[in-house]
């Protein structure tokens, strides 16, 4: 059919299925064929349903849009491109290119419009609930009677793989029990992945499983049905109460005469021969690539242009707002520019030498019920255990389907969804989430971590039960190389401090750190308050290593300690005092806050001329020969842990004093 005879609809239509196809081969990398499929699903989000400006990306009240099938993003950048966002043809044609905006996958921050990176599968799901939860805890928190400030929606498209991958499963559960109505999924229903048709591993009836969890499900025959996807998108928004799985059938690489409904359209070009028949078949001059007519260009601006007018109003609505409850306002304005309320850290809590041992996951719990009332926008939860996390708010409500303003969430045993979750709510300005579970748990966390390091964003996670000092739960539960492992990451900070007080500073560096995710990690044994009057201040973990206690005359070497094997340093360090050895004590919370400081304090710290120096950590030794020199040595953990007491366990791994002092004798 020739482009003239279609609806200036079609055109669009047909002109998003062309860019891909041209975007992909010029390429030579991608998947071409679910974006030409669904080039009519993304016509009708962006032309019908999704509030958006694409003069201003970051408006508060817009809708989310999540690509959780991310492989098929040349289908996003192109109804971005036409629909007005800071996107142009030359970032289209340079797709999956050094340094373009249009990369493999859609990464938050590098291309406009994109509210979140996905790519893993399952992963652009579980963000999507965090989303809608972020949307439902900020409307309970502000909206008030003719002010319905936060009404967004949250979209998605997700692929058959993402409904292969268990941490879907997670979220799905979890949005279906917390009611969250303002979710609307489209599944597209291709039966193909990378090894053929989807028959081959994947033949479960997905509408009843979701049905199951408490979603709102209905079908799409055919997504060349533009009428039907709009009737199905117009239900869901109507559906308030459940999630809404849109099920869409399509035939991957539509258009394409030798590969639709085929593997080969998945993940690589289509070539250029069948690219010139897909142009034909639509009714484009197959020797001309990356065409788009200005009557095209011309419909879809006009379409964008009215989201100006949309964010105009709700700005107006939002000044008015102010008038009527400036508290409110003036909370929110503070919370979404990213900011802390002034004088918060008044509120850090100072614990005193003579309290006695305190967990550090103690201390944590004591730090986030003291600092909660001054800054509202810090919520958060843990995967069905909150009181070994000691992360409740005992202050505030749980966050329920009955009462969104809840600031303590229930994730239920899905650590993975969890965070997952958390990132979506990170990404929603006026929110500080935070999600606790066991260190060695933090495997199932591993790509929202990595995720939220890559998008460089404000989530917090915290894990407890840090090393064999959890004791009898044995070799499962104890982590080891766990520590090392998170370190690896880039864009991301862990900490492990040393006791109470630490703990106090830990937090505060958390919250004060806003370009990327903080990892704080805390003991469930207890531990002595050190003393702040006899020994450096706590205030110094800022600087991510300290000289805790300074030998008594010239050091002859340097003990250094993480977390609780701190006060095995400092009790080590009295043992070789009795004996006419001089050590220093240095405690390094934070490898990554320490790598920040100057070349002169961390020679302060770390004197180069002074390599006896012995690290004492109840984790893996790899990494640590970066602090402790070719003549230093560790006292760590080489192998996994066993059953056993605590105390049991630190003897039989050689975390003593004597073993400690061992040690350090040797290196002398």
């Amino acid at each position: 059919m020739s482009t003239t005879t279609k609806s200036i609809e079609e055109q669009g239509i047909d002109t998003i299925r062309i860019l891909a196809a041209d975007a992909v081969q010029k390429a030579n990398s991608g998947h071409p064929g679910t974006a030409m499929a669904l080039a009519p699903m993304a016509h009708v989000l962006w032309k019908e349903f999704l509030n958006y400006n694409p003069k201003n990306t970051h408006w508060a009240n817009r809708d989310r849009f999540i690509l959780s099938a991310g492989h098929a993003c040349i289908l996003q950048y192109s109804i971005l491109y036409l629909t007005g966002y800071d996107i142009s043809l030359d970032d289209i044609k340079n797709f999956r290119q050094l340094n373009s905006k249009t990369a493999g996958h859609p990464e938050y921050g590098l291309c406009p419009g994109i509210d979140v990176t996905t790519g893993p599968l399952g992963a652009g799901f579980s963000n999507g609930v965090g989303f809608a939860i972020a949307q439902k805890h900020l409307a309970a928190t502000y909206n008030k009677p003719g002010f319905d400030l936060f009404n967004y929606h949250v979209y998605a498209i997700c692929s058959d793989g993402d409904m292969m991958e268990g941490v879907t499963s997670e979220a799905a559960s979890l949005a279906g029990h917390l009611e969250l109505g303002n979710i609307i999924y489209l599944y597209d229903d291709n039966k193909i992945s990378i090894e053929g048709s989807t028959d081959i591993a994947f033949n479960e009836d997905v509408n009843k499983r979701f049905e199951a969890y408490g979603w709102h499900v209905q079908h799409v025959n055919d997504v060349n049905d533009v009428h039907a996807l709009q009737l199905a998108i117009t239900n869901a928004k109507a559906e308030t109460q459940k999630p809404s799985l849109i099920r869409v059938r399509s035939l991957i690489a539509y258009g394409s005469p030798n590969k639709s409904g085929t593997a080969g359209s998945h993940g690589a070009p289509l070539g250029a021969d069948e690219v010139k028949l897909v142009k034909e078949f639509f009714g484009f001059d197959p020797n001309k690539s990356f065409d788009v007519s200005d009557d095209v260009l011309k419909y879809y601006h006009e379409i964008g242009a009215k989201g100006t007018g949309k964010e105009d109003k709700w700005n107006q609505l939002f000044a008015d707002y102010k008038k009527e409850f400036p508290e409110l306002a003036a909370q929110y304005e503070v919370a979404a520019s990213g900011k802390l309320p002034k004088g918060w850290e008044d509120a850090i809590p100072t614990f005193a030498a003579d309290a006695g041992k305190m967990a550090t996951r103690q201390a944590s719990g004591k730090v986030l019920n003291a600092i909660a009332a001054k800054i509202p926008g810090l919520i958060g939860g843990a995967a069905d255990l909150s009181p070994s996390t000691e992360t409740h708010l005992k202050a505030y409500d749980s966050f329920t389907s009955e009462n969104r303003a809840g600031r303590n969430f229930h994730f239920g045993i899905r650590e993975h969804a969890m965070g997952g979750a958390i990132n979506g709510m990170a990404l929603t300005p006026g929110i500080i989430p935070f999600g606790a579970t066991f260190l060695i748990f933090s495997e199932y966390q591993r790509p929202p971590i990595r995720l939220a390091a890559i998008m460089k964003i404000r989530s917090i996670f915290v894990y407890t039960h840090d090393s064999i000092g959890l004791g009898e739960d044995g070799t499962t539960h104890q982590p080891v190389e766990q520590l090392i492992s998170l370190r690896s990451i880039p864009n991301i900070m862990v900490i492990r401090p040393a006791d109470a007080n630490e703990t106090s500073q830990a937090w505060k560096a958390a919250l004060e750190h806003t370009t990327g995710p903080v990892v704080l990690v805390f003991t469930r044994q207890g531990l002595p308050i050190i003393d702040q009057d006899k020994y450096a201040k706590a205030t110094n973990l800022e600087k991510g290593a300290y000289v805790l206690s300074p030998a008594d005359g010239e050091a002859q070497l340097i003990l250094i300690g993480t977390g609780s094997e701190v006060d095995l340093a400092m009790k080590a360090q009295a043992k070789l005092k009795e004996e006419g050895i001089a050590a220093s004590v240095v405690s390094m919370p934070s490898w990554e806050l320490f790598e920040k400081q100057s070349a002169a304090y961390k020679e302060s710290v770390l004197p180069k001329a002074l390599k006896k120096r012995l690290a004492i950590e109840a984790g893996s030794p790899l990494g640590w020969h970066k602090y402790i020199t070719d003549e230093g040595d560790t006292v760590t953990m080489p192998g996994f842990g066993e059953s056993a007491p605590a105390e049991d366990l630190y003897k039989h791994f050689g975390f003593t004093v004597d073993n400690v002092v061992k040690k350090a004798k040797a290196l002398l």
